[in-house]
């Protein structure tokens, strides 16, 4: 048979009291914990550092201060005269005697014409004296009879020319024309370009061996084209006292006006 068991109406009523007050006090130890926690979690707020307060000063113009030069004294000196003793009068300045200028000669005056007149200037003239050793002899030879007519004129001394000769100015014997010319000009050529070779004379008034000397514009390759046609040129050899120099080196310069064409 089942046992029932009462409880009076005092001890039901304190039970629940009690169990009342301790949930109330487990809910402010939660509160108070989760302050703590909150509070020690929470950053500590830093205090702004004051600012000092802003500095003024004032900009003076630069004043040009001069140094000051120290004076000297100017200490005056006094002439002491010793007692009794009369002071010296200054003596007067002796006058010589002026003495009677010399008469000047005039320098005797450069005569204008020397003993020998002007065939000593003629004779003194050393244009006409032959610089290479090839001249002196040509130029002596003249009573040979071997040709007469003008000296060619060398366009550099001696020594500047392909293996060290020395080279002449060309004179045309026929001047190439723009058909024997045009096959081995390169088109574009422009106008006012120019090509220098340097060529040893032949028989027939030809030219061989011919070496390139310069040309404008650079690279154009001018130089080579008229050292390719020297074939068809005809140059008169250069004469020294008279003779044709044969085998001598002449320089040939060679002016476009205009563009040529093929």
């Amino acid at each position: 048979m089942a046992s029932t068991s009462y409880l009076s109406a005092s001890n039901r009523s304190r039970q629940p009291l009690w169990r009342r007050a301790r949930s109330f006090l487990l809910a402010i130890a939660a509160h108070v914990v989760v302050i703590l926690l909150l509070l020690r979690l929470a950053p500590t707020p830093t205090k702004p550092e004051p600012t000092p307060p802003p500095s003024s000063f004032r900009l003076l113009p630069d004043r040009e201060t001069k140094p000051e030069i120290p004076q000297r004294p100017v200490i005056e000196k006094a002439k002491k005269v010793a007692g009794g003793a009369s002071p010296r009068s200054p003596r007067p300045p002796s006058t010589a005697p002026a003495s009677d200028p010399r008469p000047v000669t005039p320098a005797p005056a450069f005569p204008k014409m020397l003993a020998g007149g002007m065939e000593l200037f003629d004779s003194a003239d050393i244009s006409k004296i032959p610089s290479h050793p090839g001249d002196r002899q040509a130029g002596g030879s003249d009573t040979d009879g071997a040709g007469a007519g003008k000296d060619s004129g060398s366009a550099y001394g001696p020594g500047e020319g392909p293996s060290g000769e020395r080279l002449y100015n060309a004179e045309w014997y026929t001047e190439p024309s723009h058909a024997e010319l045009a096959g081995y000009v390169p088109n574009g050529a422009p106008p006012g370009s120019w090509a220098l070779i340097a060529c040893r004379t032949a028989e027939n008034y030809r030219v061989e061996n011919c070496r390139s000397l310069g040309e404008s514009p650079v690279g154009s390759g001018l130089a080579r084209a008229m050292r390719q046609a020297a074939w068809q040129f005809r140059v008169l050899p250069p004469r020294v006292g008279g003779k044709k120099m044969i085998g001598a080196w002449v320089r040939i310069k060679i002016d476009f006006t205009s563009a040529p064409t093929k």
